[in-house]
This record gives C-alpha cells, sequence and structure tokens, in this order.
C-alpha cells in the first residue's frame, strides 16, 4: 500500500561511526560492540536526530545527527552513566536542556535525591551547568524556533513541560565572551524569567514544524486548545474545540512529539483514548482519536469493536467509525488495540495491523464511497517490522508521511503507492472484510470508486498514472459493472484536480463525482460491510489568529455558509438539461428553416434552390 523511502538508520549512519571513533581513543572489548546502547531521544523540525550512547570509559555522551552533511557531533559527556529521558538543542547549537531520571537499580535508588533532575547545559564551548528543575515527575524539554532576522539578539527560549501537568516557558539571555564562548548572562536569575504558559492539561502535543503546542483540559468537558508560538516569541491561544471522550480517558499525562523516553514503561491499560493532531498547509486539521469499547464485546461470536474518531476541523464536522474485529484474529491484547494514524497529503490512512487499513478522504467527506477500506489478516501496510513500535513524525508541509520505527533506530518517508491503487482497479473482487462472493463483490464498487479519485486528483500530476488509467478505461468500457459512471468520473476527477488546490471551500461547489447526479444511490455507495460511519456536524470550534489559523478560519467559515445554502454543489445534470434545451432549439430552428424552403419552392415555379 506504501511505498517507502529510507531517510535514517541508526546503525550505519550512527553506531558504525561511534565505533570508529571510540576506537581511536581507547581500546575495544567485544563487550561494548554490543553494549553501546544507542537511543534516539528526538528528532528536531529540521531533520537531524538527537540521541544517547554508552561511552567506553563508562560515560553517557549525547550526540547529533546532521540530515544535510550525514555528519555526526558530540555535544555532551558525562562523567557516568545516566538515564536520559528528555533532551533538546537549541537552533544556534549553544545549549542543550536535558532531563535525567533516578537509575532505581542497584543502590542508587537508595540515595535521597529528586526522580528527575532538569540542567540547562552550555555547550560552546563545554562550561556552566544550571539546575532549571529537581521534582518527582516526569519533565520534557523543548526549545523554541529563533527568528533568523535576529541574530544580532542572543537568546533562547525553551518550554518545561512536567508530569503535573503545566509547561513553562524560560527566557534565557545570552553573551558572548572572548568573541567565541557563549554563556547565559545573569544565570542567578533565570528562574524570574519563567513564565507559565499552560496548567491543568491531560495530554499535550508539540509541533515543531510550525512551533505549535495542542493541549486538552478537562473540567466540565474536555477542551482541546492551541497555544502559537511566533518568532518574535510571543503567544497566543489560537484554538479551542470541545470533544466528547470519556471522563477518564488519560489516567495519566500524555505527551506526543516531545522526544523519546526509554526508561518509561507505559502500562498499555492506562492508554484508553489514543490521539493526535494534524495540519495540512492548505488550511485543514484533523483531529483523530481512537477508544476501545470494552463492553461491546459479544463473548458468543468473540468480536469486539473497535471506536476511531476523525474530527475534520475545517469541515466543522466529525466522523465517528466503528470497526467489528473477528475474535479469532484478536491475538493481541485488548490494551494495545489502537490503531495507527498516518497523515498522508489529504487522506488520514487509520491502521491496525492484521485487522484494517482505512484512507480516509478528508477533503470528499460525505460519502464513505469516497475512501479506501481493506480488511483481514491480509492487510499490510508494508511496515518493515510492523507497527508496534512505530512514531509518526509530522510535517504539514510534506505531502508524505514520516514513520520513525524506535526498535529498529530507522525512519522512513512514505507515499502512497500508484502500482497498488492500479492494481485495485484491475482487481474486480479487492479484498473484503468477511470474504465472501457477495461481500466481494460490494466491496468493489466503492473501492474502484475510490482508488480512481485517489489515483487522478491525489496522483494526478503524474502523467504515468494518468495515462495507465486511460488505459484501464479503455479496456473496460464495454464490461461496466460498477455502480458509477467510469467515464464521468474521469472527467469530473480530472477536472477538479485542476482548481481544488486553490480553496477548500470550493469542495462543497465543485462536481468531483457523478454518484451526486442519481437520483436514487446503490446502497453498496453508501456503506461499508462491517463499518458503521455517524456524522457530527457543527463542532463548534473557535478560531483566531493570522496565517494558518486566518485560512483555517475562513475555510470553516465558507463550509458553514455553503452548508446552509440549498444545493450549493453544480451538478452534471444542469449541464444536460442546458444541453437538451440547445438541441430542442436547434431542432426547432432546423425545422423552421426547412418549412420556409419549401414554401419559397412553391411559391416561385421554375425557380432555382440549391439542396
Amino acid at each position: 500500500m506504501l511505498e517507502f523511502e529510507q531517510r535514517f538508520d541508526l546503525q550505519s549512519d550512527v553506531v558504525s561511526d561511534i565505533l570508529k571513533k571510540e576506537a581511536s581513543v581507547c581500546e575495544l572489548t567485544e563487550e561494548y560492540h554490543s553494549a553501546v546502547d544507542a537511543r534516539i531521544l528526538n528528532v528536531q523540525s529540521d531533520g537531524g536526530v538527537l540521541y544517547s550512547w554508552k561511552g567506553a570509559t563508562g560515560t553517557t555522551r549525547i550526540g547529533k545527527y546532521n540530515r544535510g552533511t550525514k555528519q555526526n557531533q558530540l555535544l555532551y559527556s558525562f562523567d557516568k552513566q545516566v538515564c536520559v529521558s528528555s533532551c533538546s538543542l537549541n537552533q544556534e547549537e549553544t545549549l542543550l536542556a536535558v532531563s535525567l531520571v533516578q537509575n532505581t537499580r542497584g543502590a542508587e535508588h537508595l540515595r535521597p535525591m529528586s526522580k528527575c533532575l532538569t540542567l540547562l547545559i552550555e555547550i560552546r564551548p563545554i562550561n556552566n551547568t544550571k539546575v532549571l528543575k529537581a521534582v518527582d515527575c516526569r519533565v520534557k524539554v523543548q526549545f523554541l524556533q529563533q527568528d533568523t532576522n535576529r541574530r544580532s539578539v542572543l537568546e533562547s527560549h525553551l518550554l518545561l513541560l512536567t508530569e503535573d501537568g503545566y509547561a513553562d516557558l524560560y527566557h534565557v539571555l545570552l553573551t558572548k565572551q572572548e568573541g567565541y564562548r557563549v554563556v547565559i548572562a545573569n544565570p542567578e536569575r533565570l528562574a524570574r524569567t519563567v513564565e507559565r504558559i499552560v496548567e491543568d492539561f491531560s495530554w499535550v502535543q508539540w509541533d515543531g514544524h510550525t512551533q505549535r503546542l495542542y493541549y486538552l483540559t478537562h473540567k466540565d468537558h474536555y477542551l482541546l486548545r492551541c497555544v502559537q508560538f511566533y518568532p518574535s516569541h510571543h503567544c497566543e491561544t489560537v484554538m479551542e474545540l470541545p470533544l466528547e471522550l470519556p471522563a477518564k480517558a488519560f489516567p495519566t499525562i500524555k505527551f506526543v512529539n516531545l522526544g523519546f523516553d526509554h526508561y518509561h514503561v507505559e502500562k498499555p491499560e492506562t492508554e484508553l483514548v489514543r490521539m493526535e493532531v494534524f495540519t495540512n498547509r492548505i488550511g485543514s486539521m484533523c483531529v483523530c482519536y481512537s477508544q476501545l469499547l470494552q463492553d461491546r464485546r459479544d463473548r458468543q461470536t468473540g468480536t469486539r469493536e473497535v471506536m476511531y474518531t476523525v474530527v475534520l476541523v475545517h469541515k466543522d464536522c466529525s466522523k465517528t467509525f466503528r470497526v467489528s474485529l473477528d475474535g479469532e484474529q484478536l491475538q493481541q491484547e485488548v490494551t494495545q488495540l489502537h490503531p495507527l494514524f498516518i497523515p498522508m497529503g489529504y487522506y488520514i490512512l487509520v491502521y491496525l495491523q492484521d485487522h484494517f487499513l482505512h484512507c480516509v478522504n478528508t477533503r470528499q467527506e460525505e460519502m464513505i464511497c469516497h475512501s479506501l477500506f481493506f480488511s483481514g489478516r491480509d492487510v499490510n501496510l508494508g511496515l518493515p517490522r510492523g507497527s508496534a513500535d512505530v512514531t509518526v513524525l509530522h510535517s504539514e508541509e510534506e505531502p508524505r508521511g514520516t514513520l520513525l520505527d524506535l526498535g529498529s533506530g530507522e525512519i522512513h518517508a512514505a507515499e502512497l503507492s500508484p502500482a497498488y491503487l492500479l492494481r485495485i482497479l484491475h482487481s474486480h473482487t479487492p479484498t473484503s472484510y468477511s470474504g465472501s462472493s457477495s461481500s466481494s463483490s460490494s466491496m468493489a464498487h466503492p473501492q474502484h470508486l475510490a482508488a480512481l479519485h485517489c489515483l487522478l486528483v491525489y496522483m494526478g500530476n503524474d502523467p504515468n498514472v494518468e495515462l495507465q488509467v486511460i488505459d484501464w478505461l479503455c479496456n473496460n468500457a464495454v464490461a461496466n459493472v460498477d455502480s458509477f459512471d467510469r467515464i464521468q468520473e474521469f472527467i469530473l476527477a480530472s477536472l477538479y484536480r485542476i482548481s481544488y488546490d486553490r480553496s477548500l471551500s470550493l469542495d462543497k461547489v465543485l462536481p468531483y463525482s457523478s454518484v451526486f447526479d442519481m437520483q436514487e444511490l446503490p446502497q453498496r455507495l453508501l456503506e461499508i460491510p462491517g463499518v458503521l460511519c455517524s456524522t457530527e456536524l457543527h463542532i463548534k470550534a473557535a478560531l483566531r489568529g493570522k496565517g494558518f489559523w486566518a485560512e483555517l478560519q475562513w475555510n470553516t467559515e465558507r463550509t458553514k455558509y455553503l452548508e446552509a445554502v440549498p444545493n450549493p454543489r453544480y451538478k452534471t445534470s444542469q449541464i444536460k438539461a442546458e444541453w437538451d434545451k440547445l438541441v430542442c432549439v436547434c431542432e426547432c430552428e432546423s425545422v423552421c428553416v426547412c418549412v420556409q424552403w419549401h414554401s419559397c419552392r412553391n411559391t416561385v415555379p421554375g425557380a432555382h434552390f440549391p439542396l
């Protein structure tokens, strides 16, 4: 289903380089080759990878892999082995923020010390170390991006997010000494610069590419908010969105996209809800979350139901899907059955390994037949090592998805495979949920329609793909067994592709599918066997701000306006009516000319009128 391109491999890009450099310092033992213990700590917005490893002399070291130069750089070395739970590097690479957790093994856990120690370290050159926090809860650290036009001002801004549910912003002023040494100015006054940004959150997500902090609060109901940080380091709350979640959706604080803590093992039963937010540069936003309905299990049949919701903020609606899972396929623990959400352009891929794959169309969302759905044991996304340890690295400027496999330490760029979609078109019995012939036949129609639209609209800029679709149309023009007009779908989807990128609001106006002209839609285009879908309109999102947020607000308001207008979409049946009227007029004019000709010929004997 997906095509992968490897961008980073911890073993070949980092570990091999570490062994070479360590060997130049001291003689390495055979045991050390297997005890390097290199671990990814964070992935920066520029693609750089922060990692730690055990030095040959009993130290813990932190380094950075530069994606552009493909070089490794040593940032800092601790004189003993420590447990790094969070790490962030400022844009100028002069400061390193690190959170260390207490080693609970051996005798060290008996020492009276805090559970987590957060440090701010000067690394150009290595100089002072400042303790920011010493608390008994986990702390995440994240530097904000600097304004590249303000190089004359030496400052850095650091976010500290704690497991106690609050986020602080440290404004760190720097100064240069001896022309090259960058140190903290007045470190004793650093605590006075702290600004409390967020309080009482139960879930938080960081987006480094757009400098946004999403967080969830719960009083009477759950409320999703977003804080936008600007290049001037001014910040404001730009979004509030109420969400319908279980009363105790997050028993413990959930951190998303804030690095990787290899020393914190979250109990599976505590992850009742999994949630992520994805945005796209065209002005769209999707809030995706899943939950397990344990009380909906049928003990006789052994089936279980998974529910996931995709909130389409730009469409002012949300869609909730319920998928029934076959009891014979439930080999994982119940609490581990959370699907993986992968943004792919304006598609959201919802993938549960060995169970189902749902490609949710977030632009043509009105009918379920414009989204692809596969199910069964044969469903395979093509991930190199499955989806157990896969994390999505999202960037709204990147049309392709980026996946990190923590188990192998590999980062892959992923995109939809046109060859796979073309095979769906050529297949008369695509993968179905039950595997029966009748179900396979009914599933073929919406899958053909969804695959055709994905090829023509999402991948339509590739002329080779378009030629292969045309070839499929020509070879199957006679045997048209689908519930829709293939030729008309091809024309409408191709025309829609030309203008769809200009504005999201055009989706409510443009006739992108022939199914809207059908007087009575076939049932096979309205449902998917084993899947229930419900739609909620008017999600009551409050938006403000500039840039992306102004575009998102415009798209949302235009969508609300067009929903209030009766039949806003221009239908091809209107074109046909005008065409029939024009043909009728032409036929009438032709009859009148013939009558006049015969009349003149009869009234003027002997006159010659050319036929």
